[in-house]
Protein backbone atom coordinates (compact mmCIF):
# COMPACT_ATOMS: atom_id res chain seq x y z
CA UNK A 1 0.00 0.00 0.00
CA UNK A 2 1.29 3.50 -0.84
CA UNK A 3 1.36 6.35 1.55
CA UNK A 4 2.53 9.47 2.03
CA UNK A 5 5.95 10.39 3.90
CA UNK A 6 7.28 13.40 5.24
CA UNK A 7 11.03 13.57 6.55
CA UNK A 8 11.96 16.58 8.16
CA UNK A 9 14.03 18.39 9.92
CA UNK A 10 16.52 21.29 10.99
CA UNK A 11 18.52 22.68 8.08
CA UNK A 12 21.25 21.22 6.86
CA UNK A 13 20.90 17.63 8.37
CA UNK A 14 20.73 16.22 4.85
CA UNK A 15 17.53 15.86 3.53
CA UNK A 16 18.28 16.72 -0.02
CA UNK A 17 20.92 14.07 -0.01
CA UNK A 18 18.57 11.19 1.61
CA UNK A 19 16.31 12.35 -1.71
CA UNK A 20 18.91 11.51 -3.67
CA UNK A 21 19.61 8.42 -2.25
CA UNK A 22 16.24 7.14 -2.29
CA UNK A 23 16.09 7.67 -5.90
CA UNK A 24 19.04 6.53 -7.13
CA UNK A 25 17.89 3.23 -5.39
CA UNK A 26 14.75 2.96 -7.20
CA UNK A 27 16.69 3.46 -10.43
CA UNK A 28 18.65 0.88 -9.81
CA UNK A 29 15.97 -1.69 -9.20
CA UNK A 30 15.14 -0.43 -12.65
CA UNK A 31 11.89 1.60 -11.60
CA UNK A 32 11.33 5.23 -12.62
CA UNK A 33 10.51 8.30 -10.43
CA UNK A 34 9.74 11.94 -10.74
CA UNK A 35 11.62 14.51 -8.70
CA UNK A 36 10.00 17.85 -7.50
CA UNK A 37 11.27 20.85 -5.81
CA UNK A 38 10.68 24.41 -5.31
CA UNK A 39 10.37 27.11 -8.28
CA UNK A 40 11.38 29.30 -5.64
CA UNK A 41 14.47 27.80 -4.82
CA UNK A 42 16.91 28.61 -6.87
CA UNK A 43 20.44 28.43 -4.37
CA UNK A 44 22.04 26.24 -6.70
CA UNK A 45 20.21 26.54 -10.15
CA UNK A 46 16.52 26.77 -10.83
CA UNK A 47 14.92 23.29 -10.71
CA UNK A 48 17.93 21.46 -9.45
CA UNK A 49 17.99 19.30 -6.12
CA UNK A 50 21.50 19.69 -4.74
CA UNK A 51 23.06 18.08 -1.78
CA UNK A 52 25.35 20.16 0.29
CA UNK A 53 27.84 17.13 -0.35
CA UNK A 54 28.23 17.69 -4.02
CA UNK A 55 25.33 15.57 -6.10
CA UNK A 56 22.70 17.28 -7.49
CA UNK A 57 19.89 15.82 -9.90
CA UNK A 58 17.13 18.01 -12.15
CA UNK A 59 13.74 18.09 -10.67
CA UNK A 60 10.43 19.63 -12.40
CA UNK A 61 9.35 22.69 -10.32
CA UNK A 62 6.27 23.17 -8.69
CA UNK A 63 4.48 26.83 -7.50
CA UNK A 64 1.23 27.69 -5.59
CA UNK A 65 -0.62 26.80 -8.72
CA UNK A 66 0.88 23.40 -9.91
CA UNK A 67 -1.45 20.34 -9.41
CA UNK A 68 0.18 17.40 -8.17
CA UNK A 69 -2.95 15.11 -8.82
CA UNK A 70 -3.75 16.15 -12.12
CA UNK A 71 0.08 16.63 -13.75
CA UNK A 72 2.34 13.47 -11.51
CA UNK A 73 3.49 11.25 -14.04
CA UNK A 74 2.78 7.40 -13.41
CA UNK A 75 6.01 6.15 -12.25
CA UNK A 76 6.69 4.07 -9.16
CA UNK A 77 7.90 6.82 -6.38
CA UNK A 78 7.35 11.08 -6.23
CA UNK A 79 9.66 12.75 -4.43
CA UNK A 80 9.58 16.27 -3.39
CA UNK A 81 12.46 18.38 -1.98
CA UNK A 82 11.62 21.46 0.15
CA UNK A 83 8.13 20.35 0.85
CA UNK A 84 7.83 23.14 3.40
CA UNK A 85 6.90 25.19 0.62
CA UNK A 86 3.71 23.06 -0.49
CA UNK A 87 0.23 24.55 0.06
CA UNK A 88 -2.18 22.55 1.99
CA UNK A 89 -3.99 21.90 -1.10
CA UNK A 90 -0.65 20.66 -2.48
CA UNK A 91 -0.39 18.85 0.50
CA UNK A 92 -3.99 17.15 -0.04
CA UNK A 93 -3.16 16.58 -3.62
CA UNK A 94 0.00 14.69 -2.55
CA UNK A 95 -2.24 12.59 -0.29
CA UNK A 96 -4.46 11.33 -2.50
CA UNK A 97 -2.45 10.05 -5.01
CA UNK A 98 -0.63 7.79 -2.95
CA UNK A 99 -4.19 6.49 -1.86
CA UNK A 100 -6.28 6.61 -5.11
CA UNK A 101 -3.07 5.58 -7.76
CA UNK A 102 -0.71 3.93 -4.94
CA UNK A 103 2.40 5.75 -5.95
CA UNK A 104 4.46 6.44 -3.22
CA UNK A 105 5.21 10.11 -2.26
CA UNK A 106 7.97 11.03 -0.21
CA UNK A 107 8.15 14.87 1.17
CA UNK A 108 11.29 16.71 2.55
CA UNK A 109 11.42 19.88 4.11
CA UNK A 110 11.37 22.16 7.30
CA UNK A 111 9.06 21.63 10.18
CA UNK A 112 9.16 25.53 11.07
CA UNK A 113 10.68 28.99 10.04
CA UNK A 114 13.26 30.63 11.25
CA UNK A 115 11.50 32.37 14.37
CA UNK A 116 9.77 28.64 15.10
CA UNK A 117 6.15 29.44 13.25
CA UNK A 118 4.91 26.62 10.60
CA UNK A 119 5.11 26.23 7.54
CA UNK A 120 1.82 25.88 6.32
CA UNK A 121 2.79 23.59 4.02
CA UNK A 122 4.13 21.07 6.93
CA UNK A 123 1.79 21.37 8.84
CA UNK A 124 -0.67 19.97 6.62
CA UNK A 125 2.25 16.93 6.12
CA UNK A 126 2.01 16.46 9.94
CA UNK A 127 -1.19 15.83 9.83
CA UNK A 128 -1.90 14.03 6.28
CA UNK A 129 1.50 12.58 6.61
CA UNK A 130 0.94 8.33 7.26
CA UNK A 131 4.64 8.44 8.27
CA UNK A 132 6.61 11.01 9.38
CA UNK A 133 10.04 10.45 10.62
CA UNK A 134 12.95 13.29 11.76
CA UNK A 135 15.98 12.96 10.34
CA UNK A 136 18.94 14.12 12.98
CA UNK A 137 21.08 17.12 13.38
CA UNK A 138 23.85 18.51 15.91
CA UNK A 139 23.51 21.91 17.37
CA UNK A 140 27.16 23.60 17.54
CA UNK A 141 26.21 22.96 21.50
CA UNK A 142 26.34 19.37 21.10
CA UNK A 143 22.12 18.75 21.44
CA UNK A 144 20.16 17.35 18.41
CA UNK A 145 18.98 20.58 16.16
CA UNK A 146 15.59 21.21 15.78
CA UNK A 147 15.32 24.98 15.40
CA UNK A 148 16.39 27.30 12.28
CA UNK A 149 17.54 30.48 12.72
CA UNK A 150 17.98 33.29 10.37
CA UNK A 151 21.36 35.79 10.58
CA UNK A 152 22.39 38.83 8.55
CA UNK A 153 25.44 39.23 6.55
CA UNK A 154 27.51 39.74 9.62
CA UNK A 155 26.47 36.80 11.55
CA UNK A 156 23.03 38.44 13.57
CA UNK A 157 20.21 36.59 14.30
CA UNK A 158 17.53 38.74 12.58
CA UNK A 159 13.94 38.39 14.72
CA UNK A 160 11.80 39.53 12.11
CA UNK A 161 11.39 39.50 8.33
CA UNK A 162 9.34 37.43 5.48
CA UNK A 163 8.79 33.76 6.36
CA UNK A 164 10.55 32.76 3.04
CA UNK A 165 13.81 33.86 2.27
CA UNK A 166 15.78 31.52 0.11
CA UNK A 167 19.37 30.89 1.50
CA UNK A 168 21.82 28.54 2.68
CA UNK A 169 24.13 28.61 5.16
CA UNK A 170 25.31 31.92 4.82
CA UNK A 171 21.84 32.64 5.86
CA UNK A 172 20.49 29.97 8.23
CA UNK A 173 21.66 28.10 11.48
CA UNK A 174 20.68 25.14 12.41
CA UNK A 175 20.35 25.04 16.44
CA UNK A 176 18.89 23.24 19.24
CA UNK A 177 15.49 24.60 21.35
CA UNK A 178 17.34 26.07 24.30
CA UNK A 179 20.27 27.85 22.18
CA UNK A 180 16.49 29.13 19.83
CA UNK A 181 15.67 31.24 23.40
CA UNK A 182 18.97 32.57 23.86
CA UNK A 183 19.22 35.99 23.30
CA UNK A 184 19.54 37.22 19.79
CA UNK A 185 23.54 38.27 20.73
CA UNK A 186 24.45 34.69 21.97
CA UNK A 187 24.54 32.42 19.23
Amino acid sequence: MAKLYFRYSAMNAGKSTALLQVAHNYEEQGQQVCLYTAAIDDRYGVGKITSRLGPQRDAELFDAEYDFFERAPKVSCILVDEAQFLSPTQVQQLHRLAHVRGIPVICYGLRSDFLGEPFPGSTYLMTLADTIEELKNICTCGKKATMNIRVDANGKRMMAGEQISIGGNDHYHHVCAKCFYQPTGNH
